[in-house]
């Protein structure tokens, strides 16, 4: 068994090239030293004395800010280069999250916030770009699972060690993520100071018709469907641990393990899911994983002890692994390589906007109708969201057999 499972390790990550590895590389230095923002609410509240009303529409300023960077990202990514934005837009996050530890007027920190936000952001467009640019169509969806393993090891050490330093003065957090915003610029600095490094498939590429994606009425309704998911997903980060915490009576402590867990699971497990589902039809796939991701909430209301809480993380998170990375990739491979970073700009776009909508919608909810029928109202979106990924398979379908 344990043969077999080292043998899929090996068969998931074989084959990826040169480029992918470093890209992802670059991703984890990124976010291993991402810890600014996710305490940045505390941080504003114990050390500049804001109250957590005022706190919180500064985070919402964020949000509108990575709105607009995610678009802006996409379209400066096909006419700058993907590689070129995310490095310039790493470089200048670096020095912005420095600055940022030193403001103290909240008018101020308020307008750097929004405008860090809008830089920080534009490299997201760029990095799932960049990575679909250096993968062959065949691997973009292990690409893609290659990066969000990378991202997920770094947040799993950004955070916890943005906690410690936080003990010992909290401008240790701004250098410290400002630093590693640099140090990833310098990777992608060193290894790409050649566009023939990452574009390897790109003369078969260009040849292609190059498609609109605002035209393209398959992917601009897979979008709504991102929506729907992103809607759900962002509760992770508000009525989720409230929940957990008020009707299950967990502790702080126990509520970080259930999200290491997901963390861990997406680590050891979702490489190799991916390369299995590679060759398998890639909407039939989210559409089950749909069900999985909206199950794991649903779920919730029919019990109330920290292993039944587990399980409900294991099976969100299954739903998780067998969407957004074969997302990501599908979408890679529905652009063309000319424009490929508007379609990853809006796809960016749309769950930056699930970000501003879903925690303020789900609290709202949380509040007026009751925290299970939260999670009961959801339940009813996934089998929607669910219902829209075979109805888009069909159309695909059509749209094969058309041309």
């Amino acid at each position: 068994m344990f043969r077999f499972l080292i043998q899929e390790y090996k068969a998931s990550f074989s084959g990826l090239p040169r480029p992918a590895w470093i890209l992802a590389l670059a991703a984890f230095i990124n976010r291993s030293g991402s810890m600014a923002l996710f305490f940045l609410t505390l941080y504003l509240t114990s050390q500049k004395g804001l109250s957590p009303g005022e706190a919180g529409r500064m985070i919402s300023l964020y949000g509108l800010g990575a709105m607009i960077g995610s678009f802006t990202g996409g379209r400066l990514s096909d006419r700058l280069g993907a590689v070129r934005v995310q490095m310039l837009s790493f470089f200048l996050s670096g020095i912005g999250f420095v600055i940022l530890g030193y403001l103290n007027r909240p008018f101020i920190i308020s307008i750097f916030i929004f405008f860090l936000a809008v830089i920080s952001e534009t490299s997201r467009p760029a990095n799932i770009s960049a990575m679909a640019e250096a993968c062959p169509p065949a691997m973009r969806a292990r690409g893609m699972a290659l990066n969000r393993l990378a991202i997920n090891f770094g947040m799993a050490i950004g955070p916890a060690l943005g906690g410690f330093l936080a003990t010992i003065n909290y401008i240790y957090l701004f250098w410290t993520d400002g630093i590693t915003w640099i140090a990833a610029a310098s990777v992608l600095f060193f290894f790409f100071r050649e566009k023939s490094h990452l574009y390897t498939n790109r003369k078969k590429e260009l040849s292609q018709p190059v498609r609109s994606p605002y035209k393209d009425r398959a992917y601009l309704f897979s979008l709504f469907l991102l929506l729907g998911l992103g809607l759900l997903f962002t509760q992770i980060f508000s009525t989720w641990p409230l929940y957990l915490k008020s009707v299950y009576a967990l502790k702080e402590n126990h509520i970080g393990l259930l999200s290491g867990f997901n963390a861990v699971l997406v680590t050891l497990i979702e490489m190799p899911l991916v390369y299995r589902m590679e060759k398998r039809n890639t909407i039939t796939i989210m559409a089950a994983g749909s069900l999985f991701l909206y199950a794991g909430f649903v779920l919730l209301p029919l019990g109330h002890t920290l292993s039944f809480a587990f399980f409900t993380v294991l099976i969100w998170t299954i739903g998780e692994m067998l969407i957004f990375p074969l997302f990501s990739g599908w979408v890679a491979n529905r652009a063309g390589d000319k424009n490929r970073g508007q379609y990853m700009g809006l796809f960016t776009f749309i769950f930056a906007l699930s970000f501003v909508l879903g925690p303020f919608f789900g609290t709202l909810m949380y509040e007026q109708i009751g925290p299970d029928q939260l999670w009961y109202g959801f339940g009813v979106l996934g089998v929607i969201v669910s219902l829209g990924f075979i109805g888009l398979k069909r159309f695909l379908t059509k749209e094969i057999s058309g041309k």
